[in-house]
C-alpha cells in the first residue's frame, strides 16, 4: 500500500490552489518560490521538513503575502466580509456559499 503524498487533505488543497493561481496567470512561479522561502526563513524552519503542518503553515503565510500582491485591500475587506455573512447565515453542518452577485 502507498503512502499518501499529502499528511492532511488541507495540505493537498493548498497544493492545488496555489498551483491552480500561477498557471492561471495570477503570479510566476519564480515569484511563488521567492516568496515561500522567506516565509520558511521567517518561520525558522531548521529542521529536516517532512511536509507537515509547519511546513504548510508556511505555505499558506505566503500565499496570503502573493495574493495581498493580487488583491487590494478593499477587495480582501469586503470578500472578507461576505464570508463572513454567509457562515453567520449558514445552517451548522452545511456548506457555506457566497451569495451570487
Amino acid at each position: 500500500m502507498d503512502e499518501p503524498v499529502f499528511s492532511a487533505p488541507w495540505h493537498a488543497q493548498l497544493f492545488a490552489l496555489t498551483v491552480h493561481l500561477s498557471e492561471a496567470g495570477h503570479f510566476s512561479w519564480s515569484d511563488w518560490t521567492q516568496t515561500f522561502g522567506a516565509a520558511l526563513k521567517r518561520h525558522g524552519l531548521s529542521k529536516e521538513l517532512d511536509g507537515g503542518d509547519d511546513y504548510f503553515a508556511a505555505w499558506l503565510e505566503a500565499l496570503e503575502v502573493i495574493l495581498k500582491d493580487v488583491a487590494g485591500a478593499e477587495d480582501i475587506a469586503s470578500l472578507t466580509d461576505q464570508w463572513r455573512r454567509a457562515y453567520l447565515n449558514t445552517p451548522h453542518g452545511a456548506p457555506v456559499r457566497l451569495a451570487a452577485d
